[in-house]
Formats: C-alpha cells, sequence, structure tokens
C-alpha cells in the first residue's frame, strides 16, 4: 500500500517537472518575443503621461558649491603661483616641471568642476551665482582636454616655451659673444649703425624657430581643450571675457582702432621721413614700409628711442630721467619706492612687507630668469610681488609705476570672492598703471625733488611727440597681435603660413616690414614675449585707450584747468578715491558698470587720447605737407 502510494507521488513529481519546464519555456520564448517586439517598436508613453521634473536645486546648494569650488581654486592657483613664480625667477629643469604639473593640476581642476556645474542646468540663478559661474567657465587662458595624458602634454609645452623665451641667448658675430634680451635691445635702442641695428634683431629672431612645432601642438590641443568647454576653439574663449558676443566685441576693437588710425598715420609719415633723412633713402624709402629694426625696439612696438633723432631742432628736449635717478644715486629698489609713493600720495596703503622681501629687482648673476616686467598675486591676498631686471632708465622708471598699477588693483579687490578677484576685464588691469604713469610729467618729477625748480622743461610739442612715440606708435601693434593668434586658432592660419601672416599683418597695421628675407623656417612671433607665454594682448590695445579716459576722468576730479598732457595726479586724495571705489569693486560686476563707477560713461572711448595728442597732430600735419603719406 505505502509502496503504491510512493509510486503515485513519483509519477504525479515527474508530470509536474515536466508541465512546469515546457512551461518555462514558453516563457522564455514570449518574453524574448516580447523584449525583441519593444526594442524594434519602442512603446509611446500615453497622451496623460508628463516627463519626470528636474530634481528640485535650493539657492542654498549652488551657494555651498561655489564656496566649495572657491576654497578649491584658492589652494590650486596659490600652488600654481608659487611654482610658476620659482620657475620665472629661477629656470632649471626642475622648475620647469614643478610649473607644469602645477598648471596641469588646475586644467584638470576646472575641466572637472565644469563638468560638475552641468547638475545646475536649468537651475533659477542669482545674478551673482550666474556671473560666477560665467567666470569659472572662462578662467583658463589655456584650457587642456580632459584626457590626463594630453593635459600634462599641454602643461609641459607651455612650460618649455617660457623656459626656452627666458633662456634665450644668441651669437652675435661683431660683439664675438652670445647676448641676452636686455642687451640686444640696448644696441637697438642706442646704436644708429644700420647694419649693426640689423644684426641685433636677426639674432633675437634664432631663439625662437625651435618653438614652432610645439606651439603648432600647442594650439591643437588647446582647441581641443576649448571645444569641451563648448567654445569653437581658444580665440572664442578668451574673447567671451568680455561680455559681449564675439562679432560684437570684434567690431567694437576695430571701431577704436578707426579712432585712433589717423594719429597714427601722421606720426608714421613724419618719423619715415627722419629716418629716411637719417639712412639714406636707398635704406629708407621716402614713401613705403619702415624696416622693422630701426624703430629702436626689439619688436618695433615702440619707438621712444628715436627721440633724439625725430625731436623739433629749436624744442627744449628737458631732463632726462635716468640721468636724474643716477645722480640722485637712486637704485632699482628706490626707483620701486618712488613709484610707491604715487600711489601712497593718493591715500593708498604702503606696500606689505612680504612684498619687498619676496620681489626681484635686479638680474641675477648666477641664475636664468625672466626678464620681462610683470606683477604677481600669488595667493589672492596680500603676497603681492615684482618680477623686474630693473635699470637705472626712464623706462623703466615708468614701467614701474605700470606695475605697481597691477599690485594696487591686486591689493584693492583683494577681499572680494575668489573669483572676483580680478579686474572688470583685463584692459583694466593693464590701464590703471599706464594712467597712473601718464602723471610722470615735468612738475611731478618736481614734486618729488628729483628735478630742481630750474630743471629744463620740455615745450609741449616735444613732450607730446616724446609721448607719442611710446604710446601712439604702439596702437597697431596692440591691435594685430591677437588679430593674428584669433586667426591662427581658428584655423584660418595654418602652421604652414604662421610667418608669412605674421608679416601681412605688421605691414596693413603698422606700416613696417622685416629688413631681411623671412619664410617658414622662422617663427618671428615666438620672439615676442606674450606669444610663448600664452599671455592675451588684446588687453594692452584696450588698455592703451582706457589709461587715457582714466586720466582725463581724474584730472577733472582734482580740478586741472590746462592741456590734459600737463595734468598729474600725484598727491589728489579726491581723484585716489574715486580710482580705489572702481578697484575695489574687481570683477563683481559688468565692466560697462565699473567704467561707470570712475568716469560716469558706460562705454570705451578713444577721444581722450586724440584730445591728448590734438597738439601733436594739428603740428604733425605741418610738418608732412608735401610729404607722401601711408604705405
Amino acid at each position: 500500500m505505502q509502496r503504491k502510494k510512493s509510486k503515485q507521488i513519483v509519477v504525479s513529481t515527474g508530470w509536474r517537472l515536466l508541465w512546469g519546464s515546457l512551461w518555462c519555456v514558453v516563457c522564455g520564448i514570449g518574453w524574448g518575443i516580447w523584449q525583441w517586439n519593444s526594442e524594434a517598436h519602442p512603446p509611446r508613453p500615453f497622451a496623460s503621461s508628463r516627463p519626470a521634473s528636474p530634481p528640485r536645486v535650493s539657492a542654498l546648494a549652488v551657494d555651498t558649491f561655489l564656496r566649495g569650488l572657491e576654497r578649491e581654486m584658492l589652494a590650486l592657483s596659490t600652488y600654481r603661483d608659487r611654482t610658476g613664480w620659482l620657475q620665472n625667477t629661477f629656470i632649471t629643469h626642475d622648475t620647469q616641471m614643478l610649473a607644469a604639473e602645477a598648471e596641469a593640476r588646475m586644467m584638470a581642476f576646472v575641466s572637472r568642476k565644469i563638468k560638475e556645474m552641468k547638475q545646475f542646468d536649468g537651475v533659477k540663478l542669482s545674478d551673482v551665482q550666474r556671473r560666477k559661474f560665467r567666470i569659472f567657465r572662462n578662467y583658463l587662458s589655456l584650457p587642456a582636454p580632459s584626457q590626463d595624458h594630453l593635459r600634462l602634454e599641454l602643461a609641459q609645452i607651455a612650460s618649455d616655451l617660457t623656459a626656452i623665451y627666458g633662456k634665450g641667448k644668441c651669437y652675435m658675430a661683431t660683439k664675438k659673444r652670445h647676448l641676452d634680451l636686455q642687451e640686444l635691445s640696448a644696441i637697438l635702442a642706442k646704436s644708429r649703425d644700420y647694419d649693426e641695428q640689423l644684426e641685433a634683431w636677426r639674432c633675437w629672431r634664432t631663439i625662437s624657430p625651435v618653438m614652432r612645432e610645439k606651439y603648432a601642438r600647442y594650439v591643437e590641443l588647446a582647441n581641443a581643450g576649448a571645444r569641451e568647454l563648448g567654445a569653437a576653439d581658444l580665440g572664442q574663449i578668451w574673447r567671451r571675457r568680455y561680455e559681449m558676443p564675439t562679432g560684437a566685441f570684434e567690431g567694437e576693437v576695430e571701431r577704436l582702432w578707426q579712432q585712433v588710425k589717423p594719429l597714427y598715420d601722421d606720426l608714421h609719415c613724419y618719423v619715415r621721413a627722419k629716418l629716411s633723412e637719417q639712412y639714406g633713402g636707398q635704406r629708407v624709402a621716402p614713401k613705403g614700409k619702415i624696416p622693422a629694426h630701426l624703430l629702436g625696439n626689439m619688436w618695433a612696438q615702440s619707438w621712444e628711442h628715436l627721440f633724439p633723432l625725430v625731436a623739433p631742432k629749436s624744442s627744449e628736449k628737458g631732463e632726462d630721467i635716468g640721468l636724474l635717478l643716477k645722480k640722485k644715486q637712486i637704485d632699482p629698489k628706490g626707483m620701486v619706492r618712488i613709484a610707491e609713493q604715487f600711489f601712497r600720495s593718493l591715500g593708498m596703503p604702503a606696500l606689505p612687507k612680504s612684498f619687498w622681501e619676496r620681489s626681484l629687482f635686479a638680474k641675477p648673476r648666477d641664475r636664468s630668469v625672466v626678464c620681462h616686467a610683470s606683477a604677481w598675486h600669488i595667493d589672492l591676498d596680500q603676497d603681492v610681488r615684482l618680477s623686474q631686471c630693473i635699470e637705472v632708465t626712464a623706462e623703466d622708471f615708468q614701467t614701474l609705476h605700470h606695475e605697481l598699477g597691477h599690485i594696487y588693483y591686486y591689493l584693492a579687490y583683494h577681499k572680494q570672492d575668489v573669483l572676483f578677484r580680478e579686474g572688470a576685464h583685463d584692459g583694466f588691469h593693464e590701464g590703471i598703471g599706464d594712467a597712473v604713469a601718464l602723471s610722470v610729467t615735468p612738475s611731478y618729477l618736481q614734486k618729488i625733488g628729483l628735478a630742481g625748480a630750474d630743471a629744463k622743461k620740455p615745450d609741449d610739442i616735444a613732450f607730446l611727440l616724446q609721448m607719442a612715440l611710446e604710446k601712439v606708435a604702439f596702437l597697431p601693434f596692440g591691435r594685430m597681435i591677437d588679430k593674428w593668434r584669433w586667426e591662427v586658432f581658428s584655423g584660418k592660419v595654418p602652421p604652414s603660413a604662421y610667418n608669412k601672416r605674421w608679416w601681412e599683418l605688421r605691414e596693413a597695421y603698422q606700416g613696417i616690414q622685416a629688413p631681411l628675407p623671412r619664410s617658414e623656417r622662422d617663427f618671428d612671433p615666438g620672439a615676442k614675449y606674450h606669444i610663448p607665454a600664452n599671455t592675451p594682448y588684446m588687453r594692452y590695445f584696450l588698455a592703451a585707450i582706457l589709461q587715457f579716459q582714466f586720466h582725463r576722468t581724474l584730472c577733472a576730479e582734482s580740478g586741472h584747468k590746462g592741456s590734459l598732457h600737463t595734468c598729474s595726479n600725484y598727491g589728489n586724495k579726491a581723484a585716489g578715491q574715486k580710482l580705489w571705489q572702481m578697484l575695489q569693486a574687481g570683477s563683481s560686476r559688468p565692466w560697462p558698470e565699473t567704467l561707470a563707477l570712475l568716469t560716469g560713461k558706460r562705454e570705451m572711448d578713444a577721444s581722450a587720447i586724440l584730445a591728448y595728442f590734438a597738439p601733436l597732430q594739428r603740428w604733425l600735419k605741418q610738418q608732412n605737407q608735401g610729404r607722401s603719406c601711408g604705405w
């Protein structure tokens, strides 16, 4: 009985297993058919269905994110600038590697945070939050691809290019030794020997061809990084910082250039005629372009060293600031203290003790350094420094007033939020120091005791001509540098045409020409510091306009009467207070609003520079009568 029951149980269990297996097969086939059908023909949502709402993000969450971002950014930028300072003031293989690693870290951080920002897409932001996001997205002048090896490669190339420039020396046969940039520049400034000037000009341009291949790769990698940030190329990143549509900004730059071009054309015509008299018509034709090596500057960007050659013979030239400094036995550090005193006379604070302890004021004898003058804001707080191989000359005296303009701008806005610790736009940063330098007038030299009461004073034309050789001569150079780079970044100018396009623009804008045949074996853009150093240059053109706009406003605030070029704002605390108010704003508001804080106007305006040089332009037109101007 028990055995029969067991047999029934076994049979029953077997049928159940068989049916269960068949059912699983049927279910599996059905599932597979349904899966295939759903992939081929995805179901349509019901008419009543709604897309899922994005998670709600509070303003507090955005603020928390931004506070963390700024905290990390401050730490990384401080480390980057410390290593950058070390690389610039002690150029070795190891300092180059440290600077490259620090730059790569910053690049990685920016890329990561920009990706994290996407979580706030569609979130309603406050004006301050929106502004911080915009500034951060355009923070890097050199954005890198997100891949680690490409980012490190780009940082290394950037470090290498700066080091090649900083260590640059070339052999000059007539001197029978290797010369650096300072020594070669002195030849161009002082010599009037055509062949000696030509050799110095050629010599310096032998240091840059080795940069060419590296630069082409740098453009490729930087553009890849820019595209990851939603820009067409690196040039668009740079232009976006001006808070104007790309086309509108380029139109604004061209508008400003056209305002000042007639003044430059008059100066060019006059100087060319004087150079033709000096060197002869075969070397400097009375019509056409000027050979680039004869203008007293390695890049023909300013012509102030030509003043003794082109000054009106009947005019009083005034005192040589360099000689006045030497007579007073003022050393480089003493020159810095004079420049500091100018800012203090406006009511601004003394420079921190650390500035005097950590800055570089003279060229060391034991190591290679970048001698190009630069101001540093190491920790975005009180650690401000100057790096300059100062020589006791009028040029360096004015440069120091310019560089301390950067330093005092840093100190003015250091209490702003981290992302707002920069200029309203980069042209402001350059323009502030230049505006102060416009106050370095004969009356200023007397007030500070550098010149005596009986010191010779230049007449108006001589003074303005000397200023124009520096300020007006620079304008087309400042305009064309980034025009070349924007065309390079956009691909309009390929590596095979780098040098060709460089000289096309220099001829078109400056009316100068290479004194020797140039080819694509050369890389003449690399002979200018800002190209290998990846420093945007449009800031200098805008500063050349803004400085006169600032100066005119400050002179009006101080109650100055008379011609604009005779005004010095030294000692005027009312003007200083108004300037300090603008400086303190940093980049916390759109630049037109910041500009209006000082000038009352929201637009950059070249009418001030035209007013400053109006007496000179009238005189130049008289001198140029009968000459064929233009090129």
